[in-house]
Order: structure tokens, then sequence, then C-alpha cells
């Protein structure tokens, strides 16, 4: 039996079938072409941008802009683009490029669940067709006698709808599952380099924090040096007075002139 016999006996819901068929292949060839280049550089580059960010963050902002291309790149180059970000911000933005990125990388998912849900209906309504138009032709009088052999094989030729159904839905199913596996590998592999290279911002919005001149001070402040006690005494006004300095030592000549009146003639 080769395709058009299939086509001739399958029946009206066969042409549904083969549309959803075309549309499913192509679909499963588009994703995996994503899924191959996304997943062949992945785990380089983010090495490369977060030794990178642990050392110089322009270096990495410069290999995550040149890495625009893919997902990964498209999510750590959100937060590093930013200029001087807080914390915070650096987070948000971090978790706005993700849902951005997974949800472009569902793209397609939609096709194959209504290619997995419809083509069994398909080929289950192209069968129950067939059946009808196999048994309304039978007669309660011709039951058991030879005009009724076409009708078991009119319902093997119902069944075939059934088949190609089933089997288009199951192909579809398969590469599905697998897709949906890599979006959940991407969901780890996003949030562990995401929080690394939060981390490391946080730890260097830290360092620069307190290396800012408003926190640390440039001069230390001048203390007065103590005044020893003793050294001042209360005035007879209430007045605080520094204690008067000694007398200063006589001077020579007038020395002179007491030592010569003392003297004895």
């Amino acid at each position: 039996m080769n395709v058009e016999e299939i086509f001739q006996k399958g029946g009206v819901s066969m042409w549904p079938l083969l549309f959803l068929s075309i549309l499913s292949l192509g679909t499963i060839i588009e994703r995996l072409w994503f899924w191959g280049s996304v997943l062949s550089r992945e785990k380089e580059l983010v090495n490369r941008i977060l030794e990178a960010a642990r050392y110089d963050w322009r270096v990495a902002h410069e290999i995550a802009r040149q890495a625009r291309k893919t997902p990964v790149g498209r999510f750590l180059y959100a937060p590093l683009k930013l200029e001087t970000p807080d914390p915070e911000v650096f987070r948000l933005a971090l978790e706005a490029s993700a849902d951005d990125e997974l949800a472009s990388m569902r793209r397609g998912d939609k096709v194959l669940e209504a290619v997995i849900a419809l083509s069994p209906l398909l080929g289950l309504f192209g069968t129950v067709w067939g059946l009808i138009n196999s048994l309304g032709s039978i007669r309660i009088g011709d039951i058991g006698t030879a005009s009724t052999q076409g009708v078991t094989l009119g319902i093997g030729e119902a069944l075939i709808s059934t088949a190609t159904g089933l089997a288009v839905a199951i192909f579809t199913l398969a590469f599905y599952r697998v897709f949906q596996a890599f979006l959940f590998s991407q969901m780890k592999v996003f949030r562990k380099c995401g929080s690394e290279l939060e981390l490391l911002y946080r730890q260097h919005w830290s360092q620069v924090l307190h290396s800012s001149p408003e926190t640390a001070p440039t001069v230390a402040p001048w203390t007065p040096e103590p005044i020893a006690q003793g050294s001042y005494k209360m005035g007879g006004d209430g007045d605080l007075g520094l204690s008067e300095p000694p007398p200063p030592p006589p001077d020579a000549e007038e020395t002179g002139k007491v030592d010569r009146s003392n003297s004895p003639e």
C-alpha cells in the first residue's frame, strides 16, 4: 500500500493530518537548529564572562556585548550594560532578562501542543466517518450474506486515519518532551550563572562603597593636648586664668649695686 492508496482509503481526515504533520516537522527542525546553536558554546561563554567579572567588569561587559546573539549572552549583558546600578536594580535586570529569554525559548511549544492534541482527534473522526459510510449501506436482511463482506474491509480502511493521527501525535510528543528538557536545563543555567554574577557584583559594590570618600575619613580629627594639673588657678573674680610665670632673675647691675651698698667702708 503506497502513500496515494493510504490517502484514498484514509478518508477526508488524512488531509488535515498531512497539514499538521508538515507543521510539526517544520517546527521540530527549527527548534533543533535553535537548541543546537544555544547549547554548543553556552558553557564556555558563561565561564568567560564570570571569570572576567572577577577581575575587570569592563572586560566582562565587552564579552557579553559581543555575545548578544545568544540567549545567555543577552541575559548576562542586560545588567552589565547599566551604569553603576544598585544591587537591587542589578538583580531586577537579571530577572527581567531571564523572563524574556525563557519566553523566547518556548517559541513553537504551542504549535507542538496543538498538533499533539488535534492529531488523535482527527484520526478518530476519520475512523468514525468511515464506519458511518461502511455501515450505513447495510440492511438487516443482508447480514450474513456476501453483500456484507465489504463492510469488514471498510472498517479496516477506516482505522487508517486513527493510526495516522496517533503516529503524528507520538512523533511530535517525543520531540516536545526533548525540547522541554532543554528548557528546564536552561532555567538551571540561568539561575546558577545569574546568582554567581549577582554575588560578584554585590562584593564589588561593597568594596566601592567602603572605599568612597563619603564614608572613609581623609584627615584625622584634631585633639587638644591635656593641660597639666596645677598649671591653672582660679582668679579672685571667679575667672579661670593661667598661673603667673615666675619672676625673672635680678639684673646683674642691680645686684652689684646692692652688694656695694652693703659692703663696709
